[in-house]
């Protein structure tokens, strides 16, 4: 998986404001009441598809493509709201976006033993270890965002190593996102690097 969110050299004042102020109204509620039904979707789509593995070894591949879908449009959405860059969030599945970027590999075979293996201990040997290491790092997150609201007003910049570590965040959570809705059978990293 490979999951980037472009570093722009300035950053707009004005944007940033409205997403402060509005960001929730214009942006938050539309996108998020689509997102509801589109992952609605997605929960039965994974449903489907683990009976797939279970019986063929295969992610069916449609299925798979929604799901990329689904997962950039939440981080085109995220990008925005968490100030990383500018502009608005495209809607939709297949929209493109300049500013983010996500690839994701087409599993060709899914293990059957990890597939069960994640079903009845998935939450022993990964949500808890993660979700306790995610906890902090996300407190760090959000503690930079903060600081980096303040940078952008008063400068127009956001410091390229505080971009780097909450987009690091970002795919830390994506990674993980993958291995437990069974889009790949690596064990994410503990760690937001590339």
């Amino acid at each position: 998986m490979k999951l980037t969110v472009l570093h722009q050299e300035s950053y707009s004042r004005g944007h940033l404001l409205l997403r402060t102020f509005f960001g929730w109204l214009y942006m938050g509620i539309p996108h998020i009441f689509l997102l509801v039904f589109a992952s609605i979707w997605g929960a039965i789509i994974s449903f489907i598809a683990w009976w797939a593995i279970l019986i063929t070894g295969k992610y069916p591949q449609s299925f798979f493509n929604y799901q990329v879908g689904l997962n950039k449009w939440v981080l085109r959405l995220n990008a925005r709201m968490l100030n990383l860059v500018d502009g608005y969030p495209a809607f939709g599945n297949s929209a493109s976006d300049d500013k983010t970027n996500m690839e994701i590999a087409y599993p060709e075979n899914l293990s059957r033993g990890i597939l069960l293996l994640k079903t009845f201990l998935g939450f022993f040997y990964v949500i808890i270890p993660h979700g306790f290491c995610l906890l902090f790092r996300m407190i760090a997150t959000q503690f930079l965002v903060f600081l980096g609201w303040w940078a952008v007003l008063f400068t127009g910049k956001l410091p390229q190593s505080w971009h780097n570590f909450i987009v690091g965040t970002l795919r830390w959570q994506m990674r993980l996102n993958l291995y437990i809705n069974l889009m790949t059978d690596t064990y994410p990293k503990f760690s937001g690097k590339e």
